[in-house]
């Protein structure tokens, strides 16, 4: 998707058609699964945080806002500890991984 604008515009039309034809899959699935409903809306939350400080950094681009539907609940994650995970095999870069404290309204 990332250099082939044809395909990347082909997936969006495709996802929309699908969206179009099955309205409401999404909130029933959340209802079926509210655990992975619930992590999803945590990761989401950090994903923002990530967002909105790279938004900061880079003051004139256009990174897209995520709308946030409880807007009253703080996302004050505090960083517990980091540590690196280190491919021993495989030739990847490392990667820094942050450990967060889940504050209570996201339990």
């Amino acid at each position: 998707m990332a250099t082939d604008p044809d395909f990347k515009r082909d997936q969006k039309l495709s996802n929309k058609k699908w969206a179009q034809n099955n309205p409401g899959y999404w909130k029933e699935y959340r209802k079926r699964n509210p655990k992975k409903a619930e992590i999803n809306r945590i990761l989401q939350a950090i994903r923002n945080r990530r967002r909105y400080s790279n938004r900061k950094k880079n003051a004139n681009t256009d990174i897209p806002l995520i709308a946030r539907v409880d807007a009253s609940i703080s996302n004050n994650f505090k960083v517990v500890g980091q540590f690196w995970l280190v491919p021993v095999i495989a030739k990847v870069d490392a990667l820094k991984v942050n450990i967060l404290e889940i504050p209570s309204p996201y339990h």
